[in-house]
């Protein structure tokens, strides 16, 4: 299967990163290479992109893409978690370099391709093994996740992850159904969910297996905690001026990173009653974007999967 991804929100971000034809630039989440093609094709003889991702599918069909550029191309199999250690080694190699990073991307979640392709296991629309692994070479899968943890444990994941209110009584049902045997497919935690959530709430919102889907998804593959673990590194990396530019798909995300946006422009946390600051927190820069961007109708009526896109905006303080 070709690995096809449309880029979100594509315009928005080349913007937003103001591409230096000399920088350097990290795609943390390279998927196809869709952005990062455009990157690429920007910069001159003196300019660089890393491209980062955990699927080696992926990352091969990047390869292919940014053929034309690869003398400025490094691709990278890694999380985006360890941006910093890859850019440092890349720094290290490069002669006469800033030190620094002029502009990173991340495009979260998941790509169509990883979607669209049955045997990844992502899609509630056909039945396949239930893995969900980004990085197919990671221990934990999404079959480990419904058969090992505890009911406890799996409404949790439900409830904060996916947002459902349903999550006690589809963790009951998955719970009830491993006891006969494990749970191996897609189809069989459609079914569970299906059967646990009522009829009335089924018939508002979408597919209500979605919720589920993405919960067990973002546990999978520890999403959200890798990305509230890497922010504020990922701007220590950022060059004066240099710029953060995140795509969100769904609230999680979003409330992450306009968290972290906030808290290092204005870190101060002294009282607001004190005349002047004493807990000694600069800020690091600002946020370029008070409201998330959003897809133009262009977009969204040529790319479906763009509704739920945001596009924030953090730029380095001029040091």
């Amino acid at each position: 299967m070709e690995f096809v991804h449309e880029s979100v929100l594509l315009e928005e971000v080349l913007e937003g990163l103001a591409v230096r034809p000399d920088g350097i630039y990290i795609d943390g989440t390279l998927g196809g290479g869709g952005h990062s093609y455009e990157i690429a094709r920007r910069l001159t003889e003196g300019g660089s992109l890393i491209g980062i991702d955990q699927d080696e599918e992926a990352l091969a069909a990047a390869r292919k893409r940014l053929a034309p550029f690869s003398e400025r191309v490094r691709f990278v199999h890694d999380n985006y978690e360890n941006m910093d250690r890859v850019a440092l080694d890349f720094l290290a190699e490069t002669p006469g370099g800033t030190g620094k990073i002029n502009g990173i991307l991340l495009d979260l979640g998941v790509s169509s391709y990883q979607l669209d392709n049955p045997e990844r296991g992502f899609s509630y629309r056909t039945d396949a093994p239930l893995d969900m692994r980004m990085d197919r070479g990671a221990a934990l899968s999404a079959q480990d996740i419904v058969n090992t943890c505890s009911q406890q444990e799996l409404t949790r994941i439900l409830r904060d992850y996916g947002e459902e209110r349903c999550a006690a009584k589809i963790a009951a049902g998955i719970v009830r159904a491993r006891e006969d045997a494990p749970l191996t497919t897609t189809g069989q935690l459609v079914e569970i969910v299906e059967h646990s959530i009522p009829m009335k709430m089924r018939e508002r919102g979408g597919n209500p297996c979605k919720r589920t889907f993405q919960a067990i998804r973002i546990a999978c593959n520890r999403e959200l905690e890798v990305l509230e673990d890497s922010l504020d590194r990922m701007i220590g990396l950022l060059a004066p001026g240099g710029r953060l530019c995140i795509i969100t798909f769904h609230s999680l995300e979003d409330r992450i990173v306009k968290n972290a946006f906030r808290r290092n422009e204005k870190p101060c946390i002294c009282p607001p009653e004190f005349p002047v600051c004493v807990c000694g927190r600069v800020s690091r820069g600002r946020v370029v974007t008070r409201k998330p961007i959003l897809p133009g109708k262009e977009e969204l009526a040529r790319n479906r999967r763009s509704a739920s896109a945001k596009l924030r905006i953090f730029e380095r303080n001029e040091m």
